[in-house]
């Protein structure tokens, strides 16, 4: 007899929709001659140094596992890190701990803190994994429309107008992924006092933290009073281009790191140590090349808006992160219709901006972190298809 899978698959799972980036990018995989500004993803290779460090990692036997929390020489470099930049200090002992990728990170500190109804105040629109997360640790995810109307960013009457008894959490992520927004200091420390006020805890994501093209990045935890109520989220991936080395970390109060440590422990064991021994170097002695990838990224992001501009596609200017969320409303199409028919008829793969948020709707997220090249010719097909609307 057959097993019904059906009704044994949990109903939180079964419920929620798979997604909608790794939708676009498993098509694009199947086609042929496709220019995808699809996936977040560097297209630099992981700087040799770095990479060298892992492989004689290798070469020296280390193949074992770490502790939980990760190499404890990682874990200084991050506070140290943290400490140089941004002036907030870290014990790397409790405080600190590694995760596999930034992803990780962020469903362990939802977990952690969740109680079955917690709410989460998430700005949108955002990373796709957000809300999912959210639901998965009991928690009910509700969402702070922006747009280009305020440069989507959250503020802080907004923030206090969405809290209800229920309140746990804000969860954000400056510069931002899908939109290239940044958030002003000031604007940070007005969300802070009403965060203070709530007494809520802030999850921040800062993993594009360094792809800073306008202004200077904050980082929430070194606002007055916010260290001990941040969970400060980062990682590897994008700053270094090491998103296969699959590396983050989480830093906060030492009773919420000993709890997210404590699912860690029991899921993942611990980061790959090659991944860790790597990751060393990169905090050591990447900046150099970790700011020609950010100069490169600043030229490509002129380019894409001016291009954007010239096929008469509406576009906020990304200030971080490396995309952008140009508007597609004119055409009449919606987010989805336009990402299928362009894919089809062009071969041009993007992003629907409705799967990053309800109000992305009206928008595409293109990644210009491809060449030059890749990214002339998109616009040039991109053009050619939005002719027809006009």
């Amino acid at each position: 007899m057959n097993m019904n899978w059906s009704n044994r698959i949990s109903p939180t799972v079964r419920d929620l929709p798979p997604s909608g980036i790794r939708r676009f990018f498993d098509l694009v995989a199947e086609m042929k001659g496709v220019i995808s500004l699809g996936v977040g993803e560097p297209d630099f290779v992981t700087p040799w140094n770095i990479r060298e460090n892992g492989i004689d990692s290798l070469r020296k036997g280390y193949t074992m596992y770490t502790s939980n929390a990760g190499l404890l020489e990682l874990r200084e470099e991050i506070a140290l890190h943290l400490h140089g930049n941004h002036g907030v200090k870290y014990e790397p002992r409790n405080e600190v701990l590694v995760t596999v990728g930034v992803s990780e990170a962020v469903d362990l500190a939802l977990r952690a803190i969740l109680h079955p109804g917690d709410e989460v105040l998430i700005a949108e629109p955002c990373y796709v994994s957000y809300s999912p997360c959210t639901i998965m640790a009991g928690g009910v995810p509700v969402p702070l429309s922006t747009s280009a109307d305020n440069e989507f960013r959250i503020t802080a009457e907004q923030v206090e107008a969405a809290i209800t008894s229920r309140t746990k959490a804000l969860l954000i992520n400056y510069p931002n992924n899908p939109t290239g927004a940044t958030m002003p200091r000031e604007e940070l420390e007005k969300i802070a006092k009403v965060v203070e006020k709530y007494d809520l805890i802030v999850i921040s994501d800062e993993v594009y933290e360094k792809l800073t093209y306008v202004g200077q990045h904050t980082c929430f935890a070194e606002l007055p009073g916010m260290r001990d109520r941040t969970i400060l989220l980062n990682g590897f991936s994008k700053a270094y281009a090491m998103t296969g080395w699959r590396l983050g970390y989480a830093c906060g109060h030492s009773e919420v790191i000993a709890a997210m440590t404590k699912i860690h422990q029991y899921t993942m064991i611990c980061a790959p140590i090659t991944t860790q021994r790597a990751a060393i170097e990169a905090l050591r002695n990447g900046s150099h090349e970790v700011n020609e990838m950010v100069a490169s990224y600043d030229q490509r992001r002129r380019l894409i808006l001016k291009g954007f501009e010239e096929i008469g596609l509406p576009c906020f200017e990304p200030k971080g992160a490396f995309y952008a969320f140009p508007s597609i409303q004119h055409t009449g199409l919606t987010s989805e219709q336009f990402a299928d028919q362009l894919l089809e008829d062009k071969k041009v793969a993007v992003v629907p901006g409705n799967v990053l948020g309800s109000c992305g709707e009206g928008h595409i997220r293109c990644s210009y972190a491809s060449s030059i090249q890749n990214i002339t010719e998109a616009i040039e097909r991109m053009g050619s298809f939005v002719q027809r609307f006009k």
